[in-house]
């Protein structure tokens, strides 16, 4: 074989080499699954998006959301919530989908993916039934597709944790001040839901406060009741309430009361888990105006000197949670956790 004929043949081999490392370069690129849809289940709604893994956005064009008609059957609400679903996964290309994260209410096993909602008005149909089996099938989606669960609550503290105002501390406390008292002990992104810091479950909502429990009291239930008992007169939620605080003295005063108490209350825990930040979200944190300086003055009083900061991701937080399950050394790391949330 002569030099020239050698020489050719190496070059093309070399050439052929480079390309087929080119070209799995590229095609890894092109099919790499780095998107996942997160999903947030409220009381009469489904809010879902596509979120990229890598840069921690959510793709806002994404954004799906329906009503849902709580009290209806279970098929009705598997077909809205699929739809939903759908109509995120259809605007980013299907092969980069890794797979779907839900921040779901309790009581829900967030292993097996099964309702176990009941005594309360909503999703009361869903008991017994392996969401994930349903939305797999309604989706029609391969048995490698992934479908993951969290507490609603936990998942808005991770995404608080992981893309919000808690990204840059180690450890912090998240509540939602809203139709519940929801909230989650976070220690590097992860929920701290067992140990000597925390309270049972890593929640604090079914803490022992005054007469009750802290979800009677720090909820909007809690303040329209009080707001009820005091003046006579029933309102339909914490805004028309807000509305009449510059000119009410008895909702001011309540608003304060608000504060003072919830300080009281955190402090404790803020303190004991040596949280670095609290960071607060929930519809009644719009109202923070009326009660954030109180609040505040009451963590001091108590020798609490954690940050305060309001959610800047708003409900985009637990989208952005339910998401980052999708994020293989994260999920690896909860599993521990999630059989007691």
């Amino acid at each position: 074989m002569n030099l020239f004929y050698l020489a050719l043949i190496t070059k093309i081999d070399i050439f052929s080499v480079s390309f087929k490392q080119d070209f799995t370069t590229l095609n890894i690129f092109i099919f790499m699954k780095n998107i996942a849809i997160g999903t947030d289940i409220g009381g009469s709604h489904i809010s879902c998006a596509a979120v990229d893994l890598q840069s921690g956005k959510i793709l806002k064009d994404t954004l799906s959301e329906r009503s849902v008609n709580n009290q209806a059957s279970a098929d009705e609400i598997i077909s809205v919530w699929s739809e939903a679903l759908l109509s995120s996964m259809t605007k980013v290309p299907t092969e980069q989908i890794k797979g779907i994260g839900f921040a779901m209410p309790g009581p829900f096993d967030y292993v097996k993916g099964i309702s176990y909602i009941k005594g309360v008005a909503k999703y009361e149909s869903l008991y017994g039934i392996n969401v994930t089996d349903a939305i797999a099938e309604r989706l029609n989606v391969s048995e490698d597709f992934l479908i993951r669960f969290m507490n609603d609550a936990s998942a808005f503290a991770v995404g608080e944790a992981w893309a919000g105002n808690a990204a840059t501390f180690a450890r912090s406390l998240s509540i939602t001040l809203g139709t519940g008292f929801g909230s989650a002990f976070i220690s590097n992104r992860i929920p701290v839901v067992d140990g000597e810091l925390v309270p049972r479950l890593g929640c604090i909502y079914h803490l022992p406060y005054r007469d009750g429990i802290a979800d009677d009291y720090f909820s909007t239930r809690g303040l329209l009741g009080r707001y009820k008992n005091s003046s006579g007169h029933e309102l339909s939620g914490v805004k028309e309430l807000a509305a009449l605080a510059l000119t009410d003295t008895l909702v001011a005063d309540l608003f304060t009361d608000f504060g003072v108490n919830a300080g009281i209350f955190l402090a404790p825990w803020l303190k004991k888990f040596q949280a670095e930040i609290l960071v607060i979200g929930g519809n009644i944190s719009n109202a923070y105006s009326l009660f954030g300086e109180a609040f505040e003055a009451s963590l001091k009083n108590e020798s609490c000197t954690c940050r305060v900061a309001l959610s800047g991701l708003k409900e985009d937080a637990a989208l952005m949670g339910s998401a980052y399950m999708l994020d293989d050394d994260f999920w690896k790391s909860v599993q521990h956790a999630l059989p007691l949330m």
